[in-house]
């Protein structure tokens, strides 16, 4: 196989993406007839077709595909060193693209950013999604850190790091009530109305394993997945919630909601996941150090007591 040439690349890139010889063309600003001459040296230089025609359409084949997804990464690749670099010595200013799961705890991400919070020549963008969706970010570079509440495996595509920043508690948290000083852990629960996480929550299904060993069955009113949401429910509902405490913070410091109960045998982790990269952003370990740091306090709090 032939050196890449990196222009032609450029060119197949831009077909696959206008899906059309003629439009590539003239976004480009060259003939159609170059344009197919310059496609033709590359699938020449791969030695595989990377378009077939059906009904006068260009279809990625096989190969293409396969192709597009490494154009797409080299290139954004190539946009991100380019806006670092820019960054570094024109602006001066220092951008951090986090990734959040968007049923992760605002408290959770709020205590994340914060030391750079207002700080001179740091801007911080924070988008949500799902974690499949993010993960993508992270691998192609759109995305510096995403923050989950479940460690990711690292596989033979993906060098994943998952850093555990922060393990919180979980407790049943309700309207203030005297009948708190009556309540009993488990056997109460039996009929309670109450508030869950979804299924799919490693807190839902430690609660439940809970559940079915006690043989008890609490009479579920809501399943959320979105913590904020919960938080919500936890102040507006009359049922008891299952909610992680750095979750309702706020709302338990100011006597808005009491915990009945806190469940020591079940624990929720908040991750900040990385990837390997060639030019990492260097307030990404900031954070993480910062949080790890604060995350020993806690525990050697917690061996104390």
């Amino acid at each position: 196989m032939d050196q890449l040439n990196y222009h032609h690349l450029r060119y197949f890139y831009a077909i696959a993406r206008e899906g059309n010889l003629t439009r590539a063309a003239e976004k480009l600003m060259v003939s159609q007839s170059a344009l197919s001459s310059q496609l033709r040296k590359l699938e020449e230089s791969l030695g595989e077709a990377l378009f077939e025609r059906e009904n006068k359409r260009l279809v990625l084949t096989e190969a293409g595909k396969i192709a597009l997804d490494y154009a797409d990464t080299i290139f954004k690749a190539g946009d991100e060193l380019q806006a670092t670099l820019e960054q570094g010595t024109r602006r001066k200013l220092q951008v951090l693209r986090i990734g959040a799961v968007a049923t992760l705890s605002r408290n959770f991400q709020l205590a994340f950013v914060e030391p750079l919070i207002d700080k001179s020549g740091v801007e911080i963008v924070i988008r949500s999604g799902s974690l499949g969706e993010l993960l993508k970010g992270l691998k192609h570079h759109t995305l510096d850190v995403v923050l989950a509440n479940q460690e990711v495996t690292r596989d033979a595509e993906n060098t994943w790091h998952s850093h555990l920043l922060d393990d919180q508690g979980v407790s049943l948290v309700a309207a203030p009530s005297e009948k708190r000083e009556e309540f009993q852990f488990p056997q109460d629960l039996h009929g309670l109305p109450v508030i869950l996480p979804t299924v799919e929550s490693k807190i839902r299904q430690s609660f439940d394993l809970v559940m079915r060993r006690e043989g008890l069955q609490p009479q579920v009113v809501a399943e959320i997945d979105d913590m904020a949401m919960l938080r919500l429910m936890a102040r507006e509902s009359r049922s008891h919630c299952l909610v992680p405490r750095v979750v309702v913070q706020d709302e338990l410091e100011s006597g808005e909601l009491e915990e009945w109960h806190r469940l020591t045998d079940i624990r929720e982790g908040f991750y900040a996941i990385t990837t390997d990269r060639r030019y990492p952003n260097e307030l990404v370990r900031i954070l993480i150090e910062s949080m790890l740091e604060t995350r020993k306090k806690k525990l050697a709090e917690r061996a104390k007591s």
